[in-house]
């Protein structure tokens, strides 16, 4: 397949696929290159409109010049085989890819909310019950990447994104690998500075599947506390102190009993002792006597979930708070002390109202 970027008017290009058929028949697709999307390494992001049926999808375009060395393309064409096998709810959808003579094009669902990052961008900090929602989905899709011996290698905010439903799609398989074997340590350094993992900087026993659990223990750190555990201005530093595991909770930040001790089991610096996802599944921050929304409303792109809203997930008198109030349980809205956090009347609730 080829194609060539045809100019349309000012401001605007179409891109023309030709597909060759396996009767000979040469087929051509065009595309709209729309918005700017984003960037990262040797790549960019823009919306590509398809002008037969009108469907908007992402596309991530590669330039040529930026594959002269063999090793980018064999990154790259490994890029591709990785992600165009997995299919799960919870990772970006991968269409297809195909070529010209400047760039490589790689075409993927579009997610209209953009990432983590953003999000946290706008909104500083969010609830803890937001983070066990997107923790929750992020596990499901990481626990089928790992059953298929893949190993992301660059789980960070950046590369989670929000589709327009809410829902948490891993993407960005452009440091990910796969194992032959079970039991193979991969030994190339690669990440994001603050959520890479000791193992991977040492470099000496290997790395595995437990380097995406360490990059779970910093999203979920980052997203309750506002900020990356071991970020510094200098890379050396974080380096230094992802070594040491020097991190710290600010006291002026309200963080759970159960997410504080979740955090602190996954930042082990011995692989062997981090939890694995069904680990993670069952702690008590996860499974607690609430229950954790599947989705959350698209107003928390904006603000916080409102009090009314996360109650509804708390558990009361050891019971799920759905279930109290089918019981006829629970029908008194608790009054909150402000000095010492708890809630009185009949409801002793979860620390997290307090966030």
């Amino acid at each position: 397949m080829t194609s060539k970027p045809v100019p349309k008017e000012e401001g605007q290009t179409i891109v023309e696929e030709k597909v060759v058929k396996f009767n000979g028949d040469i087929c051509i697709k065009k595309y709209l290159k729309g918005k700017f999307l984003g960037k990262g390494g040797f790549a960019k992001c823009y919306e590509f409109t398809n002008l037969d049926n009108k469907k908007v999808q992402a596309a991530k375009i590669i330039m040529k010049s930026s594959l002269t060395k063999s090793r980018a393309k064999q990154k790259l064409m490994s890029e591709i085989k990785i992600h165009r096998s997995l299919h799960h709810n919870n990772i970006v959808g991968f269409e297809h890819f195909f070529e010209d003579a400047e760039n490589v094009y790689i075409l993927l669902e579009l997610c209209q909310n953009q990432s983590l990052n953003e999000l946290l961008r706008r909104r500083k900090r969010l609830h803890e019950l937001e983070v066990q929602c997107y923790v929750n989905q992020i596990c499901a899709a990481v626990k089928y990447l790992h059953s298929h011996r893949v190993i992301h290698r660059d789980l960070k905010l950046g590369n989670l994104f929000l589709n327009d439903k809410m829902e948490v799609k891993i993407g960005d398989f452009g440091l990910a690998t796969k194992l032959e074997f079970d039991g193979e340590r991969k030994r190339t350094i690669c990440g994001t500075p603050n959520y890479i993992a000791p193992e991977v900087l040492e470099g000496k026993q290997g790395h595995s599947y437990e380097v995406d659990i360490w990059s779970l223990g910093v999203i979920i750190y980052t997203l309750i506390i506002g900020k990356p555990p071991f970020e510094t201005s200098d890379v050396k530093t974080t380096y230094k102190r992802i070594r040491m595991n020097a991190y710290n909770f600010p006291e002026n930040v309200a963080i759970s009993d159960a997410a504080r001790d979740l955090i602190t089991k996954i930042l082990n610096n011995d692989p062997s002792k981090r939890p694995t996802v069904d680990e993670i599944l069952m702690h008590d921050w996860m499974n607690h006597l609430g229950t954790i929304p599947r989705l959350l409303p698209a107003s928390t792109l904006a603000c916080p979930p409102s009090s009314t809203y996360i109650r509804q997930f708390l558990p009361v008198n050891g019971q799920p708070y759905k279930q109290q109030e089918r019981e006829g349980f629970g029908q008194t809205a608790p009054v909150q002390n402000t000095n010492t956090g708890s809630m009185s009347g009949r409801r002793q609730t979860d620390p997290r109202l307090n966030s």
